[in-house]
């Protein structure tokens, strides 16, 4: 017991002090996190189940960050099986270390802590995290992440009066194990027991759909003020429209993006997609008012449950919202969501992490090093199995991570041979990754030749979305790309029977997951991996952890014992610095008390 207090103390004297050093020197700041990841019980439809709750939140905190700040979040998996947080969006500059997926990293076993560091370098705007493992992101354990400008950086638009977070997300009652049991053996898993905004069911908007005694959101604003709504679906399948009756909204940021700022009465948020928009309080309050988030390209009576409905009160409301919602787009406008898609745009003339503008990096102007085009399509069974495929080929992850089977030259793991090109022969179970050529500029075209849409998702980059459109694409369709001012962002869709195609600049060293935000397809192998690495030796890239957990064919290097550890009280950065100082002294008198 003395040991482990004293282990503690230890652990305590060393973060703080990780945290003072750069506020003495000047340099960018540490801010510190201590996460437990459990199951809880929770009703979001009303009726009691099991969800993953990091520190007994559904969803979990928020992660409050400013560019360049040092990030450091201390993980105990409380779960009954292994887990791994993916931070969507952080590129993770130079340290794919950290990205948390299982190309990267061990999972951390049941009962053991690991701690995430990782610096949000030269990015701002809005993200989230979630489990990237076992289907478990079904069951939630997903946050927000909020990367601030320095104070140096202007934000291109007048400073809101309020910042609110909305998680959309389709939900089943089902728990994740059997949803991931069921996906391999059926190539559905059919409509959503509803939706949920912020882990809540629908406010009964209509009695007949609608159960009685469901909890439901509420957004409180006053008159006449200006809020920063940042909305992101995180569920597992199924895009929804976003809207808010009575209210415009002007779209400012994307994925870590300024864009240029447009009205929409309505946003179509795909699975793994983030978007942030200026809402003003400019109505009379006669009563509240409506949020919504839909299904869309769904024309099922089946889906007649699935609205998520959260209430926007006024201070001076005079009322509860009542009548019918707001009107979606039209399901048979096939050409809406795309009109709409091709419609967001890059602020190029707004500066964001760095003080030059955006567009000051002129990518229509960069020659094309390697052209990929990665075609999808419906589930098929292999060996016996339901698989999804990217080019005939759907991954199965080895157990030990691609990262650290070349770090350790681990032979047999991996194969650098990802097919350019759909090739003529039967689909196949493999772990093929794209060798990228570091500096290299490369052009991807996804190809959805399945019935659904589906989002893809590139970690430890942004990328152009240059094009999108209905058909087959084919060498012609470059006439067709946006080379000055597509926005630059991390997750795209891709409309069924249809493509889209970005340009990704491969500045950024390391092991990336390339993957289908899609849950289920993604369950079932849809993915792959970027190898991009430096010919030359880089001293800022970051070396192999110290506390790695090992696994696979490099279990022997693991200490069974050397992540079973307790947590400390950790500091944060929001603590006041006056205070710090002498807290620094009590912890050089502990620490000089235990030597």
């Amino acid at each position: 017991m003395l040991l482990r207090l004293l282990n503690n103390r230890l652990y305590f004297c060393f973060s703080l002090l990780l945290w003072l050093i750069p506020v003495v020197l000047g340099e960018d700041p540490f801010v510190f996190y201590d996460w437990t990841v459990s199951y809880i019980a929770a009703a979001p439809l009303g009726v009691k189940q099991q969800v993953i709750g990091i520190e007994g939140q559904f969803p979990g905190p928020i992660l409050n960050v400013t560019t360049n700040w040092n990030v450091v979040v201390n993980v105990k998996n409380n779960l009954d099986e292994p887990f791994l947080i993916t931070w969507n969006g952080i590129q993770q500059r130079k340290n794919s270390w950290q990205d948390g997926v299982s190309g990267t990293n061990c999972p951390i076993p049941a009962g053991w802590n690991w701690t995430y560091q990782f610096q949000v370098k030269d990015q701002i705007g809005s993200f989230f995290y979630f489990p990237s493992l076992g289907f478990q992101r079904a069951a939630g354990g997903y946050g927000g992440i909020i990367v601030n400008n320095r104070e140096v950086i202007p934000v291109p638009f007048g400073l809101p009066d309020g910042d609110v977070t909305l998680f959309i997300s389709d939900w089943y009652m089902k728990d994740h194990k059997k949803l991931r049991d069921d996906i391999v053996s059926k190539t559905s898993l059919g409509a959503p027991d509803g939706v949920l905004i912020n882990g809540l069911g629908p406010y009964r908007y209509n009695v007949d759909l609608v159960s009685d005694g469901i909890s439901y959101q509420i957004i409180n604003v006053e008159p006449g003020k200006t809020y920063r709504f940042r909305v992101h679906n995180v569920g597992i399948s199924t895009s929804l429209n976003f809207r808010i009756q009575n209210h415009n909204l002007i779209l400012v940021e994307t994925e870590g993006s300024y864009t240029m700022q447009q009205n929409y009465s309505n946003m179509d948020i795909h699975v793994g997609q983030s978007y942030s928009f200026l809402v003003t309080m400019d109505q009379n309050a006669f009563s509240d008012y409506y949020i919504v988030a839909s299904p869309r390209f769904t024309d099922s009576s089946a889906w007649a449950k699935a609205t998520g409905v959260a209430i926007l009160h006024y201070s001076n409301s005079q009322g509860p919202a009542s009548g019918p919602l707001p009107d979606p787009p039209d399901e048979h406008d096939t050409d809406f969501s795309m009109s709409q898609a091709r419609s967001i745009r890059w602020n190029v003339s707004a500066g964001a992490a760095r003080p030059n503008p955006q567009g000051s990096f002129r990518y229509g102007q960069i020659s094309v090093t390697d052209v990929y085009v990665i075609l999808n399509r419906l589930p098929e069974l292999v060996d016996g199995k339901w698989r999804n495929t990217l080019n005939g080929i759907s991954y199965i992850a080895p157990s030990t991570p691609l990262m650290l089977a070349l770090q350790f030259k681990v032979p047999g793991i991996f194969k650098l041979d990802f097919p350019k090109r759909m090739m003529n022969r039967p689909a196949k179970v493999d772990t093929s990754v794209i060798n990228g050529t570091f500096k290299g500029f490369i052009e991807i075209i996804f190809q959805n030749n399945s019935t659904s849409i589906h989002s893809y998702h590139l970690d430890g980059y942004s990328f152009f979305v240059v094009g999108m459109d209905y058909g087959v694409w084919t060498e012609n369709s470059r006439s067709t790309y946006n080379k000055w001012d597509g926005v630059a962002r991390c997750t795209t869709q891709v409309f069924p029977g249809a493509w889209t195609a970005i340009l990704v600049s491969l500045d950024n060293a390391g092991m990336w997951n390339l993957r289908t935000q899609n849950l289920d397809s993604w369950y079932r192998g849809q993915e792959l991996y970027l190898s991009v690495v430096n010919p030359e030796e880089d001293k800022d890239e970051v070396p192999l952890p110290y506390d790695v957990i090992y696994c696979g064919s490099l279990s022997f290097l693991q200490k069974d014992q050397s992540h079973r550890v307790n947590f400390s009280e950790a500091p944060s950065l929001d603590k006041a610095n006056h205070i710090a100082m002498l807290v620094l002294l009590l912890a050089l008198s502990i620490f000089s008390g235990a030597h």
